[in-house]
């Protein structure tokens, strides 16, 4: 491979892996394995978004099809269905040049339009079930900004599926290096046959003992020396080393006996590089048969033997590449199992805790309504509080064996997590004790995150005192944070994690370490290596499951006396902090408002009832969804839903909620749940606009929750009346032109790459407007639900919900006033919408980005 292909397919498989989708669902049992980025790619890829569908409902001749593509080592190009939609190899990636990546799931028409003739005629006939084969195929390509000469070796053959011809593979093998070399050959021997007649090769007159008497031009090129310098050199002064034995006793024995010979050697060229010539050498006799000279005639073999050596390494390490094809399909089958694991894990911990959880709410309600009633009895207070006490144990075990499971409703923000260690500061040392000297190590300039802070909170107070232990009492513990990357590289044999960049938190400590057989196990629930009673063997267990669940990576760095360092890695978000909530007044209110109570646990429902009506809140209930729709019917004013997650019957708690708040717009609705399951948490974190109070609760919390509720569904309700008094004001006023904006505006900016994205909210922000960034549909949708913007900037290819599909919710929702589309497909990907919108096309200047921020709204 030349140079400068070579270069070209460095730059392109750097922009492929830079340029990575969301994740695609794949058939049961089926995944393309091709390597290299062009399988990421195909693997990746929003196939949803073409005619092919998504890749879950490929057909069978599709799918094998691909398999044989992505693993061929020859430039091979697929194109499917009616629209020739293209899936290619990383081969292939170098052939299309700089249309690569945006090449892939296009329509064969639009990516190579100067030769749709030549593509279309191929097509139809491989359509049609007819193989199509063209040697030496000169065509002109803008593959890389500019037109350039090719010449490729192309073999089409019809794919069928179901009998039918389904699409028309392609095999291109590129000769262009060769004819171009051709030419050059042709050209130089035109020149040497004014020298050496019309020899083709390189040729050479040398003396009896071996020196250069006369060469002709090719000679000269073959070796990269001039005919001057050659003319006083030797044989042996250029051949190798290796090859010089051989050479001498063969032109011996010409000189001797006449015998020709051909002999393959290498020849060392100015640049200390060698060239590989088949040198045929015969003896030049004068009339009387006796020596003259000797005549080489010399052929330049290098790509062959290059070629030879490829093909030789390829046999060798067929082994290898078989070994590590075992190796990847072991560890995908490792990846299986323990995904089984976890999922039977997580089923089995969710009915556990979901009745578990039900029992301990009896309890500890029946014990608070209890502490209301007792006096000055000082010794059944003091049993009141030990039952009190164990019934929080039990809640804390629940929860740490949830968070294994990775079954926690995380209530993620973007957080600092330094000003959160900062925090901690306090209540570390009080936890720790004055023995134990706490180091925090916080590097500038630290990215956000999106992380539940009381959860993390929870880990590092877990590893704290986990440390604590380890060093018996006393030593350092340091904190420390900072970025960092994790590339394809180190994750590539981990389980579960994807490359990018993080935010790393890492804790350590001076204590006794942990041996290999510990360290393999300390992840595992109820294991621990501490006496009986002193530790659950949870703190790490909870750990792992909740940076599983965040979307992180954990390791543990130990060794026996050394000390352990347990390094978490949460991903970078690049959306600005949110704002710290303001703290909960510890007071407890209650209020006069009318509560409907949906549970199917009569005891629980019995406990909270009372609770509720002690809090002076006028109570109905009802046992399950059915009866509670019934209740809903009747004409009472209810002003809050109060339903568990989890309920027996047809009727799903949240299709409750549904049903309940289009009857009655403005009711308030909370959750209650030991364990939410899927119904109100996807993702591992608790969706958007939902309210949930975790079993077991206190008195205390129940109090504060239904006050916070209620207070936001009232600020909502005077929201939506302002709202329509403004809406009734303005339509008794006359229409007002629209004019041009040129102040600060709202913008939402949506981009899956997120060096890509950090440039373009920096633009954004330079331009005088207030940005927020985000990298998937999914969370650019809840912010607009939530907050509303002027403008939605979006690419149009995402993963998850795709820019077009974000752009007509928001729209429909009035979260938008107006959508840019920023793209480098063209005006193609964003055509025939059923809505306006602006098209930016990438790459743009910072001229083109204000222009399109700057028109109307």
């Amino acid at each position: 491979m030349s140079g400068r292909m070579q270069a070209r397919m460095s730059g392109q498989m750097a922009g492929a892996l830079a340029a990575g989708r969301g994740e695609q669902t794949a058939p049961q049992g089926w995944r393309p394995v091709g390597g290299g980025a062009c399988g990421q790619l195909v693997r990746d890829f929003d196939w949803a978004a073409t005619s092919l569908g998504p890749m879950a409902q490929w057909p069978a001749g599709l799918r094998s099809t691909v398999e044989l593509v992505l693993n061929s080592p020859i430039a091979m190009v697929l194109m499917w269905g009616p629209d020739h939609i293209m899936i290619y190899n990383d081969a292939y990636a170098i052939v299309a040049g700089g249309r690569h990546p945006a090449a892939l799931g296009g329509s064969v028409p639009l990516i190579w339009p100067e030769v749709w003739d030549w593509n279309q005629a191929v097509l139809e006939a491989g359509f049609r079930g007819e193989p199509r084969e063209h040697r030496g195929a000169h065509l002109v390509l803008e593959r890389n900004g500019v037109p350039e000469d090719v010449w490729l070796d192309l073999y089409y053959s019809p794919v069928r599926d179901g009998g039918q011809v389904g699409g028309v593979l392609g095999t291109v093998v590129e000769i262009s290096d060769r004819k171009q070399a051709e030419q050059a050959l042709r050209t130089s021997q035109d020149r040497m046959a004014a020298i050496f007649g019309q020899a083709s090769v390189g040729l050479a007159e040398l003396t009896l003992d071996g020196r250069f008497r006369r060469v002709n031009g090719a000679l000269c090129q073959m070796l990269g020396r001039g005919r001057d310098e050659l003319l006083v050199l030797h044989m042996d002064d250029i051949i190798h080393p290796d090859d010089m034995n051989e050479n001498r006793r063969r032109v011996a024995r010409l000189v001797a006996d006449g015998t020709p010979f051909t002999l393959e050697k290498r020849y060392r060229k100015p640049d200390e590089s060698w060239v590989w010539i088949s040198s045929c050498m015969s003896r030049l006799d004068d009339e009387q048969g006796q020596p003259l000279a000797l005549i080489a005639v010399k052929t330049d073999i290098t790509e062959r033997r290059r070629v030879e050596v490829a093909l030789r390494d390829l046999n060798d390490t067929l082994e290898q590449r078989v070994g590590r094809e075992i190796a990847e399909r072991d560890k995908a089958e490792a990846a299986l199992r323990q995904s089984q694991k976890m999922e039977a894990v997580g089923q089995l911990t969710g009915g556990v805790a979901h009745d578990f959880n039900n029992v301990l709410q009896i309890i500890s309600g029946s014990l608070q309504m209890l502490s209301q009633q007792l006096d000055g009895d000082a010794l059944a207070r003091k049993r009141l509080a030990m039952a009190v006490a164990a019934v929080e144990r039990g809640a804390k075990l629940s929860s740490q064996l949830l968070a294994f499971a990775r079954r926690q409703p995380l209530q993620p923000v973007v957080a600092d997590l330094g000003r959160l260690v900062t925090n901690m500061d306090e209540l570390l040392r009080r936890a720790l004790g004055e023995a134990i000297d706490i180091v925090t190590i916080g590097g500038s300039g630290l990215w956000n995150t999106l992380v539940d802070p009381g959860q993390i909170e929870n880990v590092i107070l877990n590893l704290a005192i986990n440390a604590r232990d380890a060093m018996a009492g006393a030593g350092r513990l340091t904190i420390e944070l900072g970025n960092a990357v994790l590339d394809e590289y180190y994750v590539n044999n981990l389980l579960d994690v994807a490359s990018g960049q993080y935010v790393l938190l890492s804790v350590s400590d001076t204590g006794c370490g942990m041996a290999p057989e510990v360290l393999e196990r300390a992840f595992e629930p109820f294991f621990t290596t501490k006496a009986e009673g002193e530790g659950t063997g949870l703190g790490l267990s909870m750990a792992y499951g909740f940076v599983k669940q965040s979307r992180g990576h954990i390791k543990i760095v130990s060794e026996p006396g050394q000390g352990t360092t347990v390094r978490i890695y949460l991903p970078r978000s690049m959306q600005a902090e949110t704002p710290e909530a303001a703290e909960v007044s510890p007071a407890v209110s209650g209020g006069s408002e009318t509560v409907l109570v949906v549970e199917d646990d009569a005891g629980v429902r019995g406990v909270v009832v009372d609770m509720l009506q002690a809090l002076g809140y006028r109570v109905l209930q009802a046992e399950d969804a059915q009866d509670a729709l019934q209740v809903l019917q009747g004409d009472a004013a209810i002003d809050l839903l109060f339903t568990d997650v989890v309920m027996p019957g047809p009727l799903r708690s949240t299709e409750l909620a549904r049903l309940a708040r289009e009857k009655l717009p403005d009711l308030a609705v909370l959750f209650t749940s030991g364990y939410p399951q899927d119904a109100i948490v996807h993702g591992g974190r608790l969706d958007a606009g939902v309210e949930l109070l975790s079993k077991p609760y206190k008195r205390e919390d129940l109090a504060r929750k239904l006050r916070q509720v209620l207070q936001a569904r009232s600020q909502a309700m005077q929201q939506r009346r302002r709202q329509q008094e403004m809406e009734s004001r303005d339509r008794l006023l006359p229409p007002q032109p629209v004019l041009p904006h040129h102040g600060s505006l709202r913008v939402l900016v949506v981009e899956d790459n997120p060096d890509s994205l950090e440039m373009v909210c920096e633009l954004v922000g330079m331009l005088g407007h207030t940005v927020t960034g985000v990298g998937d549909g999914e969370r650019a949708w809840t912010l607009l639900e939530e907050q509303g913007f002027d403008i939605l900037f979006t690419d149009v290819s995402l993963p998850g919900i795709s820019g077009i599909e974000l752009a007509r919710r928001a729209l429909r929702g009035g979260c938008a006033r107006r959508i840019i589309f920023s793209t480098g497909y063209g005006k193609d990907a964003v055509e025939q919408l059923d809505f306006s919108a602006s098209l930016l096309r990438k790459p743009y200047d910072l001229a083109d980005l204000q222009a399109a921020l700057d028109m109307p709204l």
